[in-house]
Formats: C-alpha cells, sequence, structure tokens
C-alpha cells in the first residue's frame, strides 16, 4: 500500500480539532505598556498539569528529512498539550491523525503552517515530529516536564509506504 499526503494550507477551522493555531491573525488583542506594546491574548490552550506536571520552554533546531519525506512514525503526548512556534520566518509541514480514529494511515491528514503560524497539538494527538524545509529552523516549543510517561510512538507497518508532498 502506498499513500500520498498532500498538505492543505494551515487555518484555525481546519487544525481545531487536533489543537490550536497559533496566531495573531483575527486574534484577540490590546494596547499595553503605556501603549507601546500590541499583547496578542490567549493564544492556545497549554495542558500540562497532569499528575503535577509542569510547563516547560525549549528552542527546537530542526533539519530538513530526505525527499521524499516518508511518513514512519507517529507520536503522542498523554500528560499534556505541545506547542511549536516558529522562530524564523519559514514554512514547515504538519501531519495529525484524526483523533476520533484509530491510527492508521488513511487518518493522517497534513497541513503547510507559514513562519507566522505555530501549532499546539491537544493532549493525545497523534502528530509527526518536526518537519522542516530549511536547516536549521528554530522552534520555541512548550510542552511539559515532570514525572510520568508524556511520550507514546506508534510505527507504521514497513508494507505501509507513506510519503508527503512537498
Amino acid at each position: 500500500m502506498s499513500i500520498l499526503l498532500k498538505a492543505e494550507p494551515l487555518t484555525r477551522a481546519a487544525f481545531a480539532l487536533f489543537g490550536d493555531v497559533i496566531e495573531i491573525a483575527g486574534a484577540h488583542h490590546y494596547p499595553i505598556n503605556e501603549n507601546t506594546t500590541e499583547r496578542f491574548h490567549d493564544l492556545a490552550y497549554v495542558d500540562t498539569g497532569a499528575d503535577g506536571g509542569h510547563p516547560l520552554i525549549n528552542v527546537f533546531r530542526g533539519q530538513p528529512r530526505p525527499r521524499p519525506i516518508a511518513i514512519r512514525l507517529m507520536e503522542r503526548h498523554p500528560l499534556g498539550s505541545q506547542a511549536f512556534y516558529p522562530l524564523q520566518d519559514r514554512d514547515y509541514l504538519v501531519v495529525v491523525a484524526d483523533p476520533r480514529e484509530k491510527l492508521t494511515p488513511q487518518s493522517l491528514r497534513a497541513f503547510r503552517a507559514t513562519g507566522s503560524q505555530g501549532v499546539n497539538y491537544g493532549r493525545n494527538v497523534w502528530h509527526h515530529p518536526l518537519l522542516v524545509l530549511e536547516p536549521d529552523s528554530d522552534f520555541l516549543v512548550i510542552d511539559r516536564g515532570g514525572v510520568g510517561e508524556n511520550l507514546e510512538e506508534a510505527w507504521f507497518e514497513e508494507s505501509e509506504k507513506i510519503f508527503l508532498e512537498v
């Protein structure tokens, strides 16, 4: 079996089932700091409290994968959300699975995010690890620290050939 995933544009409506799109376009905002700063408020739900967890703030530096991009595994975080926000104006790719279905190649959905959009994967949402298109692509990542196993990986069978169209 072979599947070619085509990435659709990332929008709040299209991604709502999987978590939040973090972007200032259309976000609630207001001035602060004596009107010298615009605050774009409450852009994503950070979910880290399970089993006494706490927020971690990290920077991930991603490298492009060989093309065609093979989708071999997915991961999820059962104890908290995981947010990625690009620190450069570079597009990147997102692959998620419909949380209402069993994880299969057919349950996958792909998005192309712009360098001004972040994603916040909801707790337990299957997603592919970081998929960047340019070397040394940096992301601010907010996820859960603390006790407990917060990473589950699922590998697809060798016979299941899944490729992401770029």
